[in-house]
């Protein structure tokens, strides 16, 4: 019982905390003249992504690496199969604008650097340092990018805050806001790892799949949140950019500053190594079809995206528990599954091209 309470109060801690960072940072950088795209993009996407910055640090520093990895890895898959499966079923998600086109090839990139940076079973000090460099030159780009971007665009953006964001609030209200959110990530985080940690050892099963499943689901509730509500109100853009945005500060910030930190780096399992980052990738890629014209994620896909995160769940949990049916689940999921999604995927790619085409 124990246990649990502080998984739920680490929970509801991290949450809290990312709301509080979000809101203070989002007033002060738009009270500084930061424009609400930017602000879209980078403070609420990686706010959102704070408590997996919180729980990664934590966990280095706990020496419990396989719960880091796992939460960056989980986060990841979680982030674009649920999240963006549960926002497609409440709205059908269109992207028309052309910077997404630049950022799902980047997290694509940076999601197989990722794994070669892992080949020798370790990501060091100097690739996390090289990581979270990469994330500096993102913010930057995207701040140049969007000087680009027509007002229609920025006007998108600016509705997603509202005018209460708007509002130049007393600077040192926000300060505080950051700063309390700030304490609030750094407790929470602590008990949730703590919590995972005796929860592997009390269920035997691995820190790793506690990290790729439990502790990924409740670092990404921020994520939830904020996509399905932009759904809700029809910010579509806002939806997936915070989930592409998220990945990409999981890989370079998160992953980065966690092996920058740590003087071994971050050791990276073999199991992680040879399946859940190869799935990483391939689920990254599985959201390229926003990157056509007409950039739907219907319903149906959002579905389909719903179905396979409670496939791959269901194979982590066979998988550690070595049940019987773990070899029957493998063999429906390579010959039938994995092959019919695919030609989904490939289907939804022409039908984009044959509206081009037709327009």
């Amino acid at each position: 019982m124990d246990i649990l309470l502080f998984f739920i109060a680490g929970g509801v801690l991290l949450v809290a905390g990312a709301e509080l960072l979000v809101r203070g940072a989002s007033r002060i950088a738009v009270a500084a003249g930061v424009t609400p795209l930017v602000v879209g993009l980078t403070v609420v996407a990686f706010g959102t992504s704070s408590p997996e910055l919180a729980v990664t640090i934590g966990s280095v520093r706990a020496g419990q690496a396989d719960i880091a990895v796992g939460n960056v890895v989980g986060s990841n898959i979680f982030n674009i199969l649920f999240i963006l499966g549960l926002s497609a079923l409440v709205t059908p998600l269109i992207v028309a604008q052309q910077l997404v086109r630049i950022d799902v090839p980047l997290m694509i990139g940076a999601s197989a650097l990722v794994l070669v940076f892992a080949l020798d079973g370790v990501v060091g000090r100097g690739q996390g340092l090289l990581l979270f460099l990469g994330l500096l030159a993102y913010t930057g780009f995207l701040i140049r990018q969007s000087r680009r971007e027509v007002g229609a665009v920025q006007d998108e953006y600016e509705g997603a805050f509202g005018g209460e964001e708007r509002r130049r609030s007393r600077w040192w209200i926000n300060v505080g806001l950051v700063i309390v959110g700030l304490g609030m990530l750094v407790i929470g985080a602590d008990w949730l790892v703590d919590a995972a940690t005796r929860t592997a050892a009390t269920l035997g099963v691995s820190q790793l799949v506690i990290g790729l499943t439990i502790v990924a689901a409740g670092t990404s509730l921020p994520e939830v949140a904020t996509s399905v509500i932009a759904s809700v109100r029809g910010e579509r853009d806002i939806a997936v950019g915070n989930v592409i945005g998220s990945n990409l500060f999981n890989l370079l910030g998160v992953l980065g500053l966690g092996a920058a930190l740590s003087p071994d780096g971050v050791p990276v399992s073999q199991g992680a190594l040879t399946f859940d980052l190869p799935v990483m990738i391939g689920v990254a890629v599985a959201a390229l079809p926003v990157l056509f014209t007409g950039h739907l994620i219907g319903r149906r896909e959002g579905a389909m995206f719903l179905g396979f995160y409670v496939a791959y769940t269901v194979y982590l949990i066979l998988d550690s528990s070595q049940h019987h049916a773990l070899e029957e689940f493998r063999a429906a999921m390579g010959f039938f599954v994995l092959p019919l999604t695919a030609l989904t995927l490939i289907v939804m790619v022409v039908r984009a091209r044959l509206r081009t085409k037709a327009s």
